[in-house]
């Protein structure tokens, strides 16, 4: 209270001062400022505004969007269960599986996306035809590798296996958040370790693997951008194509920003309610799997035991 007065006995009374926070008004000035210069300087723009909205709709701007969403959804897909095969190789007791784990992460986490891109687009220089041979003569695939290896294809591969060498980290650091003592317990019970890993590990490391994937996955929505370097109709090669005739480069490109705002909007929302979905789930289904294991890890089990 500003107008209040502290009195002791024996002294004069001390009025209250409300403290003023100097720094959060200059902090909001500024920015205030900022925010005002930045929409002169957009207002003053050699920007046609108003046929942003046009380009929107542009037939070619609905194929690049299509594809952009196309390519980032399948390309995480795969990048997902390969790198779950990479993490549990790498958690593996056979030394082969495990050195082969870490060479293909130190691999493919090495090179920049847009070189793997570019090399698998260019697969044919080393390998001019794939074959797949069967066993009792005759091919199973036997085409030339340009014709099995697309635009699409090669930014697809591209994309995935970077990915997934990111994916088998997050996985890996997901299965090893979850105490040792769930594992004990399922094998108390009786579970198989495929059981054990599919009904008891992964449903609790997916609340430290979805968020770090959910973000990959907007990465990979602006990341497929890169797929235009070799003729991928994406939305940057989309508003490529609409201002190499109206020379509104500036425009389109703004365009495609609005669609990259959209998908990622919708995904960081997708992202909002899987990590609800499985916190719950993991609340819910906790307490009895909990208490086995904390029992089996406080006590030894001997003949008679219950826990």
């Amino acid at each position: 209270m500003a107008g209040a007065e502290v009195t002791t006995p024996g002294a004069e009374p001390l009025p209250i001062v409300r403290l003023r926070h100097w720094g959060r008004w200059v902090s909001a000035a500024v920015i205030l400022a900022l925010l005002v210069l930045l929409g002169i300087a957009l207002g003053n723009a050699q920007i046609a505004w108003d046929q942003v909205p046009d380009f929107l709709w542009y037939r070619v701007m609905a194929v690049g969007l299509l594809n952009t969403v196309v390519l980032a959804v399948i390309a995480q897909a795969a990048a997902i269960v390969i790198g779950i095969v990479i993490a549990l190789l790498r958690r593996s007791a056979n030394p082969v599986a495990r050195w082969f784990a870490a060479g293909y992460i130190w691999l493919f986490r090495g090179l920049p996306v847009l070189l793997q891109i570019l090399i698998w687009y260019n697969l044919a220089l080393i390998f001019p035809t794939i074959s797949i041979p069967l066993p009792f003569g005759g091919y199973l695939v036997h085409e030339q590798t340009n014709v099995l290896i697309s635009a699409f294809t090669a930014a697809l591969l591209g994309l995935a296996l970077n990915e997934s060498a990111y994916m088998a980290e997050i996985v890996r650091a997901g299965l090893n958040s979850v105490d040792s003592g769930q594992t004990e317990a399922a094998k108390s019970i009786g579970m198989t370790p495929g059981a054990t890993l599919r009904r008891v590990v992964l449903p609790q490391a997916m609340r430290v693997i979805i968020p770090p994937t959910g973000n990959d996955f907007i990465n990979m929505l602006k990341g497929t951008s890169m797929a235009s370097v070799i003729g991928v109709t994406e939305l940057i090669h989309a508003a490529n194509n609409i201002s190499s005739n109206n020379l509104l480069v500036m425009e389109t490109l703004l365009a495609a920003a609005i669609w990259y705002m959209v998908v990622v909007t919708v995904a960081g929302v997708g992202q909002h309610y899987l990590e609800r979905a499985f916190d719950a789930a993991d609340q819910k289904g906790r307490s009895p799997m909990s208490r086995a294991a904390k029992a089996l890890k406080g006590a030894p089990l001997t003949r008679g035991s219950r826990v």
